[in-house]
């Protein structure tokens, strides 16, 4: 939790470096921008939606919390991990609006971080809710 926390702020800031350099006007270019920012809306929105079908069983950490449902419509229908894909999303359209490669990377960091954690999680709810394979 606390290493996500941290690529967030580091991905921000990163942003935020190469916004000062080359303001919203960056070098690669008007559509690119629109493409980021459309980028981080959409994640948002699918972040968002996975927060809101979660709710009972919405946790900060990745073990499911004792006799919670298992979620398996909205969002969670389509994606297995909405949470995690929408942030992932949002960031990097973070780094493609502010033309930060250094961003674009943190994002890819921030793949794989959530990427082991939702495989641990998966296990977990293998063993909590017995059709989550299926």
């Amino acid at each position: 939790m606390i290493a996500q926390i941290v690529l967030f702020f580091l991905i921000g800031a990163l942003g935020i470096c190469d916004l000062q350099r080359y303001g919203w006007a960056n070098p690669w270019g008007p559509a690119v921008v629109a493409m980021g920012l459309a980028e981080m809306v959409v994640g948002a929105c699918i972040s968002a939606r996975g927060v809101s079908d979660l709710r009972p069983s919405l946790s900060p950490f990745p073990r499911p919390l004792d006799g919670v449902p298992l979620i398996d419509t909205g969002a969670y229908r389509l994606i297995r991990h909405p949470i995690y894909a929408g942030l992932v999303l949002a960031a990097l359209g973070w780094g493609v609006a502010t033309a930060s490669l250094a961003a674009i990377l943190g994002a890819g960091s921030l793949f794989l971080l959530f990427d082991g954690k939702s495989r641990r999680e998966e296990a977990w709810l293998v063993s909590a809710h017995p059709g989550y394979a299926a």
